[in-house]
């Protein structure tokens, strides 16, 4: 792929140079592993699991695990032009050569995209199809959450790992590298996996149609149950990872704890991340230091599925909070419920930034909250809004479902008054900004609500309109809901069977890719699809008897069956079930209590109750909100941007930094390399000074951005520093720490000057690279061009038509060896893209045949 990527869309993005990454020799390693995810890049880097799994499985000498992850539609195309393999990004290994390749599925909307990455890989896509031979096609594997109900996908995969992957993921691999030396079969292989917690081999169960469900072929291996790593302060976490060139989520994301024991009845992950357990405040301080000094981010979150009922969190917070705002790190908490933060933290969220707040009551009404189990009442939620009005926020989004069971329009209507409520909780001084999330509900495996119905895709769409009408007619309220024809996908592949599996490779063939993005998303190769299979959306959203046999019951997620119809009775009788960390014990499997052992590994009571109850309290304290004498909420302080500490304001320095940029590096974009280097003043230990206003920003400048492609041995920025340094201690500073092909040349003081100037004049060297055959005629079209008096270049711009004379942008061209030109270009009063510029003169040249630097720059 790598001699592609000049005309590949976001380069970087397969360049494999972030920092971070892992290198290693091929020759001194025994296992090739592709760690891939199923989507594009900017979406995958900000996925957890896969850095964690990256930093476990390269902590081995002997493994060396590397990323894949989905290209988009052009550049797939682009590599079907060239019939060039998709590749892994830190060798550029075709995925065809490894050893292991395992996909992190977190959803069921990705499933097609696996079958495209196994296809531009050159690996069959069915495992049948991939032989006996263990070493002639690697081990397609699977995890994450949706493993507990892949069955459309049991064919594609040679194994699933259910559960949470750091020690199994090791176990698996160790027994594969002894099969490869010991000249096993792919069958022997699965067969000996299979004795591995946590290993589900789908080829040892087979299909029974009558049930649609599978039986065993082995009666030692009935069924699997997912695993767990018992102790979060022993369970791995990279202080060192691969930083992103770009990503929906460019940030730290600290994993305090996982698991949710909550019991809201709709909600998936709270069962099969179960129990909950927590990293001490010791081990997390110990992780942030690390990780920030290793990874230079500037924004930092603290990640759990329900961040506010973290036992310690407001030590956490405020011992972290002080720190980040001296090294202007912001800090989010994300999943925070209703009452879960006291004033003190609220007030300090609220002097880092206000924007809008996200609360999930989930329904309107307090009947249907109940019969979810959402443990919030209205009265809470108020006063949690009001208190947030107090500290400053003036948005609030509220995330809703529709389709929970026992749903009337009753509840739909009430999802309109509660939105009414919050939008005056502040009383007649001023009225909150009131955003509903509206998202249809999908009933999901291993939950209470796994026997239930699913809304059709009429009904869906009948009730959004319903409350879009409704919405329309009110004032600082708006709705934005999910695709129901998303959601009604989803819902038929939550709870499928392998008679699904056909349907995806057909839907496949039909164009259905990137299948979770709403841009391009179609339903109609699914519908066309599932016709053709003989199958019909209804049998998979429809309800099922209790007494059914379910295409997952193989599948434990550690929770018993009996314990999830509990639930479900309790549902519709409209009672709470308390959070059994802080209530009553209700016995769903997953701890051992009593003479009632855990089905999953390890687990004790001692595990269960130790982990949570020997934290410091929080001593959360809430109070009501300060009123004037007509009970409105006291307004809050004028909207100004937060006070940036002196010391972050300080110039003690200007320094203009002269580096390379070369070899894979000439990918990076401009607004790439400028994190790049705010990340690496920040480890280099080389304080910034800031910006003031709402969003204080480092005060760092660049030259002319360099085009995409092009090598440069003359770049640099500017940037002023708050603390006294000369130019060798920062070039010291920052050797080494910059990506593949960019290396620092010098630094330079400047005095007294407010703004840097730009370069007038710039020498490029064009290398000319491509075919013999076609030299000649690229080297007489640079001869007529510099005989020329004038050439004019019309463009479309993105302020219109423009046309330039470029002749006068070329101060000279000189031919210096056999294949090359000296190109001097002159800024003083124009400026255009050199790249652009050799595209107008040699048009019938290919990028891929020419390559263009650098050389210096001038400013006068």
């Amino acid at each position: 792929m790598r001699e592609l990527l000049s005309l590949l869309p976001r380069p970087s993005h397969y360049a494999g140079i972030e920092e971070g990454t892992v290198t290693k020799v091929p020759a001194n390693v025994e296992m090739r592993i592709g760690v891939a995810f199923p989507d594009m890049y900017e979406v995958g880097m900000s996925y957890l699991g896969q850095k964690i799994l990256y930093g476990v499985l390269n902590g081995r000498p002997e493994f060396w695990a590397e990323r894949v992850f989905t290209p988009c539609r052009d550049a797939a195309e682009i590599l079907r032009e060239h019939k060039a393999p998709l590749c892994t990004l830190e060798s550029d290994t075709p995925l065809h050569m490894l050893d292991f390749l395992g996909f992190s599925i977190t959803h069921e909307l990705c499933y097609t995209n696996v079958l495209y990455m196994l296809e531009l890989g050159n690996i069959p896509l069915r495992t049948v199809d991939r032989g006996d031979e263990l070493a002639k096609w690697p081990i397609i594997a699977a995890g994450g959450g949706c493993t507990l109900a892949a069955e459309p996908m049991a064919e594609y995969f040679d194994l699933m790992i259910l559960g949470e992957g750091e020690e199994v993921m090791l176990e698996v691999l160790d027994l594969q590298n002894q099969a490869r030396k010991e000249g096993w079969s792919r069958s022997r292989f699965l067969y000996e996996a299979r004795v591995i917690p946590g290993i589900y081999v789908p080829s040892l169960f087979e299909f029974d149609a009558d049930t649609n469900t599978v039986k065993p072929k082995h009666e030692d291996y009935r069924h699997v149950t997912r695993r767990v790593i018992p102790d979060m302060d022993t369970a791995f976490f990279p202080a060192k990872q691969p930083v992103p060139f770009g990503a929906v989520h460019n940030r730290l994301a600290l994993e305090i704890g996982r698991g949710c024991t909550r019991g809201c009845r709709f909600c998936q992950a709270g069962i099969i991340y179960r129990p909950a357990r927590e990293r001490s405040v010791d081990h997390l301080e110990k992780l942030l230091d690390n990780c920030l000094a290793s990874t230079g981010f500037d924004e930092l979150s603290f990640l759990s599925l329900s961040t506010g009922d973290f036992s310690a969190l407001k030590t956490l917070f405020m011992n972290t909070v002080d720190r980040c705002a001296k090294e202007q790190v912001s800090l989010s908490l994300p999943s925070l419920r209703v009452g879960s933060i006291d004033d003190d933290i609220m007030g300090r969220m609220a002097e880092i930034r206000r924007t809008g707040a996200t609360l999930a009551p989930e329904a309107g009404s307090q009947r249907l909250r109940d019969v979810i189990n959402k443990g919030i009442t209205e009265e809470a939620l108020m006063l949690h809004v009001q208190k947030l009005f107090q500290h400053g926020w003036q948005q609030v989004k509220l995330y809703f479902m529709i389709g929970l069971p026992t749903e009337t329009y009753e509840d739909l209507d009430a999802i309109v008054e509660l939105c009414r409520k919050v939008r005056g909780a502040a009383g007649r001084v001023r009225r909150l900004q009131v955003t509903a999330a509206i998202s249809p509900f999908v009933p999901k495996p291993h939950t209470p609500f796994q026997w239930e119905r699913q809304l059709t895709l009429g009904e869906i769409k009948e009730r959004i309109e319903y409350l879009r009408d409704a919405f329309r007619r009110e004032k600082c309220m708006k709705m934005r809901w999910h695709e129901p024809v998303m959601s009604a996908l989803e819902g038929i592949f939550s709870r499928g069977d392998r008679r699904l599996g056909g349907v995806v490779e057909s839907a496949y063939r039909k164009g259905a890719i990137f299948s979770s993005w709403v841009d391009g998303f179609n339903y109609e190769p699914w519908l066309e699809s599932m016709a053709e299979h003989g199958l019909s959306p209804e049998e998979f959203s429809r309800a099922r008897e209790t007494e059914e046999a379910l295409p997952w019951d193989h599948l434990h997620s550690g929770t018993t069956k009996a314990f999830l119809l509990k639930e479900r009775a309790r549902a519709y009788d409209m009672k709470i079930t308390e959070d059994c960390r802080y209530g009553a014990c209700r016995l769903c499997g997953v701890c051992d209590v009593g003479n009632k052992p855990s089905e999953l590994d390890r687990l004790t009571d001692e595990t269960r109750y130790g982990n949570l109850l020997n934290r410091d309290s929080r001593d959360q304290e809430t109070h009501k909100p300060m009123t004037d004498e007509a009970g409105n909420i006291v307004a809050p302080p004028k909207n100004e941007p937060p006070k940036l500490a002196d010391e972050l304001k300080v110039k003690a320095g200007h320094f203009r930094i002269w580096y390379t940029k070369e070899d894979m590096a000439v990918y990076l974009s401009q607004l790439e390399l400028q994190s790049i280097f705010e990340r690496v003043m920040r480890k280099a230990n080389l304080p910034m000074t800031f910006s003031q206003g709402f969003h204080p920003l480092p005060l760092i400048s660049f030259g002319r951005a360099l085009p995409v492609g092009v090598a440069s041995r003359a770049e640099w920025f500017s940037v002023y520093l708050r603390t006294p340094h000369t130019a060798d201690e920062i070039r010291t500073a920052l050797i080494g720490r910059l990506p593949r092909g960019m290396e620092v040349l010098y630094v330079e003081e400047l005095h007294n000057q407010k703004k840097v100037k730009q370069a007038v004049h710039e020498v490029f060297r064009l290398d000319y690279t491509g075919p013999e055959k076609g030299k000649a005629a690229f080297f007489a079209a640079w001869n007529d061009f510099k005989e020329c008096t004038s050439k004019e270049w019309s463009r479309e711009t993105k302020k219109g038509p423009r046309t330039t004379d470029i002749r006068p942008l070329f101060k000279s061209i000189d031919r210096l060896e056999d294949a090359s030109l000296a190109l001097e270009m002159n800024w003083e009063n124009h400026y255009l893209s050199p790249l652009s510029l050799v595209k107008v003169i040699a048009p019938d040249v290919s990028i891929l045949d020419f390559k263009l630097t650098k050389l210096s720059q001038s400013f006068e």
